[in-house]
């Protein structure tokens, strides 16, 4: 079976260091969501605002904050999830053509700058440039049309459970991400390896 893999980045390709953010500012997650601005993320996932109105708007409050400590942290946490970089090089060296659907902003040009995934998958799909995010079907049809493949070609892999689902809703073939070595199994199991 040949399929397109359409690959969710963080937290399935890439470590998130988002995840360390609440530690930065000395706040639970709980404290830390209570605290954001309730749409500045999103906005500035989808594009909408630009990297200094997200920073600026981090906070609800408003707070003064280390903007530059905080773009230092995510910077450095970015890394490959264990065991990714081997599988993506099987897949490649199978001939599986490989894009991304990801909902993340401006900062996936870091990603890859660090990283270079494109070396295996293309940067198809990132929610800033299009506009729309996981898990609208609108994210899933754009996608699939810009890796050159209809929705039911396509096998769709991330983390979230909700954005799996809304994948299989339009179509695709998805696969709940949980390590390297599960998604080798699973690959396998659907006939991609």
């Amino acid at each position: 079976m040949t399929s397109v893999l359409l690959l969710d980045v963080m937290d399935t390709l890439v470590h998130d260091p988002f995840r360390d953010i609440p530690g930065f500012f000395g706040l639970s997650f709980e404290e830390l969501f209570a605290a954001v601005h309730p749409t500045s993320w999103v906005e500035f996932e989808k594009g909408l605002i630009t990297q200094d109105d997200f920073l600026a708007n981090f906070f609800a409050d408003g707070r003064v904050y280390d903007q530059v400590g905080m773009l230092d942290l995510m910077v450095s946490g970015y890394r490959w999830i264990d065991g990714m970089p081997e599988l993506l090089v099987k897949l490649k060296d199978a001939g599986i053509s490989m894009h991304t659907l990801s909902n993340y902003p401006v900062w996936w040009q870091t990603i890859e700058s660090k990283l270079e995934v494109s070396e295996f998958v293309s940067w198809s799909f990132v929610s800033c440039e299009h506009g729309v995010r996981k898990p609208d079907p609108q994210a899933y049809l754009i996608a699939a049309e810009a890796a050159g493949a209809a929705p039911n070609s396509c096998v769709f892999v991330d983390d979230r459970g909700s954005n799996c689902r809304a994948a299989a809703e339009v179509g695709m073939t998805s696969v709940k991400f949980e390590s390297a070595s599960q998604l080798l199994t699973e690959l396998r199991a659907i006939g991609v390896l």
